[in-house]
Order: C-alpha cells, then structure tokens, then sequence
C-alpha cells in the first residue's frame, strides 16, 4: 500500500527531478553529458579534488602533454573511446613494441629469447576450466612451453624472466603479485579487437574527455556543457537514503544538498574505505561482499625529461630481471621498493622522455617517499642494469593515485578473494531502489562494468548504462 502512494506521489519529470552524481570522472561526466542531452534539467556533479577527469589525468610536462593516470586506448572494436575519435586522426599505432630484457649485471637476453618470451606472454590465456589462480596457469604454461625452449641450459635465468613477466601481468591487471589474481580477470573481461595500445597524438586522454564534454581540447579540465553543474572540492561525508523519500547528502563542509537519484561513481578504493560511514543506513550485504572482495590495485609511474635522450635509438625500452644475489642484497637495503619497477620504455611522440611504471605494495611505499629519495632510487637502478650512462632528469614526474584520498588505487582487478565470497561486479553495479522500482542511489564507474572493468571505455559505459536507467524510468511522465 505504502509503495502505491509514494509511487503516485512522485510526480517528478525529466525538467524537475533533481540528480546528483558523485565524481567528475570519465563515468561522472558521461553520464552527466547523456543526461543533459536527453533534456534533464537539475543535474549536478560534486565533485571531490580540485578538478574534473577523476583517473584521467592530463597534465603540462616537458613542453606538451602526459597522462598521470588513464594512458592508452586499448582496442578498436566495441570501444566506445575509438568509436568517439576514429575519424578526428588522434590515434597513434604503437607497433612493435620492441623492450630490451635486461638483467641486473648488466647483460641483455638474446632476440631468440626475447622473441619467445614475447610470443608467450601475447597469446598466454587462461582456460575456463583454470583451477586456482591466475598465477598458477601462468607457472604451468611458462615451464612447459618456454622455459625450456628459451633458456634449455639456464633454469636461473629462466627463472628470472617469469618473474619480470609477472611484473608486468601486475602492472597490467592491478595486483600485488599473480598469485592472487582470479582466472576471471581473464574470462569476463572482453577484449576489444585491434591495437591494444593506441597512443594519443597530443592532449593525450583529455582529447576525449574534452569531446564529451563539447569543451576546448586546448584547456584540459574546461567543464564545456556542464559548466555550471561541477561544483569542485566538494567530498561528499554521507549519503542518507534513509526512508523512502529523498536522498540527502551531506559534503564534508557542512553543506547539505537533496537529490531525488544519485549516481555514485566514487573509486572501489574510496568505497573500501569509506562506504561504513558513507552510507546511512548501511549497504546491503551483497553489495559489501562485492565491495570486499574486488580489489583496487596500486599501479604507478614514473615520467623523466632529459635534455637528450639517454636510451639508443634502437632501444624502445627495458624490463628488468634481477639476478637472485642482487635481489637478495636490494631487499636488505634502503631501495628495496625499486623491486617492483616493471621497466622503463620510450613515450611516443615525446623524443625526450622516459616511462617508468612500478605495481604493488612498493608503488604504495614509494608514494611516501620525497621526490629526491625517489629520483635517487631511480638513478642507482639506472645504474645497475645499463651498460650506457643515463644523465639526470631535468624534470621528474610521478602518479600517486593510492595516497590520494579520492582514489585509493588506480584500477580494479578480480582476487581470488571474491572467488571464495563468492561475489563480482554485478552486486558492486546494481542500484539502491524503492520498492516500486524507482533508482535511489546508483553505481557507476570502471569497478561496475562487468566486461571492460579497468579501463575508461568500461567507466564511460558504465555512465551511460546509468543514465541510461533513468532515462528508461522517466519516459512517459508527462511535462509539468
């Protein structure tokens, strides 16, 4: 009886509805810009740093542009970023990507090798029958089908470049170590057919960001059609869905703001932190088992300018593969967190640069470091596996997306945590309703999506999947 009088008395239309969306990210703005287009009024984004773009990140270095998060556009087929831009010529092709093995007392692993270490890491897959982790299908697959055939005399040295292959598995799905990464990290995900990594040709992410926002490609963080509807610095303290009405929010200075739906596209990490406190009542339990057990990992980089570019030409990049009495010597010393850095590589477009990317528990260390303890550490690593000299940077610039308060992490992955919880994306994506159907409090972001998790095409289309729900629920009411 109750949901029939409150479903009569909601007599809110497209023009009177009030929406708030939390965060300003690739999510927060689809579905803000989607909402508009289709003839929403009163909609308004809270957004908690100083600027929009959430994990997009594109910021002036080194006389152009570089993205401190989201980097490349990973696939043209069924990707909603390429199908944006494919025909503004923005997109670079990176090619063969060609990353010199390098090991701790200076010696580079032969073409042959590197050839099949290359070819295995391209076309490993996880089956569906996997059982355990995906480290473990990655340790089967590698002693039987290249271990011996690229290192048949040296088991060690075989060894070693696992071990930099699972570093880079890491930087590439967020963990902390392979070993807890669940096989369906590989087997829900839906890969986009095409280049995996296209390039930007300049203003690197905000180009596609500043599309949908119609905004100036030339003033990254231009608010375009929502100026107006951002209001920045602004974290939200409590989201009340309390009884059946409206939702109210309450910011952390004090200010208290009503809504008639909320799309919350806040990251994994700040709901692990946050959602106890940040829901009131408190979430339903399947969607905090979800929230349990999905992880946010810590993946991080590193950007150099030199005035010249110390790597040869004919090298693209480096991965590093540490000799086990280095190793040992490296974690009993002050840069023992240098052990985590996947390599360094080329940044296309950008001669004077270098990448470095860094995964884990030692990404989240080195966040607390000082910019000279840092450069310091990525000097003796130079060192230490280059034959060649590598001068001072003129500028260093590096990512800190788990010390940020607002981030927590930089993207989601599936542990084997939320295998044995027996949870996934599903419940983290399903939205707060009332008992007659109307969405209350909704969940977007990369997190939510369950087949492009990880990357910005899935956090766009979580967005619009969000719009997309209340432009469903709105249609037929009738103008006031």
């Amino acid at each position: 009886m109750s949901a029939c009088v409150e479903e009569t008395a909601f007599s809110k239309t497209k023009e009177t509805t009030r929406i708030v969306i939390i965060g300003a990210g690739a999510s927060g703005i689809a579905a803000a810009t989607k909402l508009l287009e289709q003839g929403f009024k009163n909609v308004q984004l809270f957004e908690a740093e100083d600027r929009i773009g959430g994990r997009i990140n594109t910021v002036p270095f080194a006389n152009s542009f570089v993205d401190l998060g989201a980097q490349w556009c990973h696939g043209e087929e069924g990707n909603v970023v390429y199908e944006t831009v494919k025909d503004l010529d923005v997109l670079d092709r990176t090619g063969d990507f060609a990353v010199y093995f390098v090991r701790s007392n200076k010696e580079i692993l032969s073409d042959e090798q590197t050839k099949v270490l290359k070819e295995f890491k391209d076309e490993f897959e996880v089956k569906p029958d996997c059982e355990g982790s995906v480290g473990d299908a990655l340790n089967e697959s590698y002693w039987k089908e290249v271990g011996q055939k690229a290192f048949p005399d040296n088991r060690t040295i075989a060894k070693e470049a696992l071990d930099c292959m699972k570093r880079h598995i890491c930087s590439e799905d967020a963990c902390d170590t392979v070993s807890e990464l669940s096989p369906r990290n590989y087997l829900n995900f839906h890969q986009s057919g095409g280049d995996q990594n296209l390039s930007w040709r300049q203003k690197g992410f905000w180009k596609f960001l500043s599309i949908l926002l119609n905004a100036n490609e030339d003033q990254p963080g231009d608010q375009g059609v929502l100026k107006g509807h951002v209001h920045l610095n602004k974290r939200i303290a409590e989201i009340n869905w309390s009884g059946s009405g409206e939702t109210t929010l309450r910011c952390w200075n004090g200010q208290i703001v009503s809504a008639d739906h909320v799309i919350c596209t806040v990251s994994l990490g700040v709901l692990k932190e946050k959602h106890p406190k940040l829901f009131v009542p408190a979430l339903p339990a399947d969607k905090v088992r979800s929230i349990t057990g999905l992880k946010l990992g810590t993946v991080n980089k590193f950007l150099l300018e030199f005035e010249v570019q110390p790597f040869p030409e004919e090298m693209r990049g480096i991965a590093c593969l540490w000799l086990e009495e280095d190793l040992k010597e490296l974690r009993g010393s002050k840069f023992f967190w240098l052990e985590s850095i996947c390599g360094f590589h080329r940044v296309d477009r950008q001669p004077l640069l270098l990448e470095g990317w860094i995964i884990g528990a030692h990404a989240r260390y080195m966040e607390t470091l000082s910019e000279e303890k840092v450069l310091e550490g990525l000097m003796w690593l130079f060192r230490k596996f280059l034959s060649f000299s590598v001068p001072y940077p003129k500028n260093l610039l590096r990512s800190q997306w788990h010390s940020n308060p607002n981030f927590r992490g930089s993207y989601s992955c599936y542990p084997t945590y939320a295998d044995e919880l027996r949870t996934g994306r599903t419940d983290l994506g399903s939205p707060l309703v009332h008992v007659s159907g109307r969405p209350r409090v909704q969940f977007a972001g990369e997190a939510t999506s369950q087949t492009h998790f990880s990357t910005v095409h899935g956090a766009t289309e979580s967005g619009w999947r969000e719009a997309d729900r209340l432009i469903e629920f709105y249609k037929g009411r009738a103008e006031n």
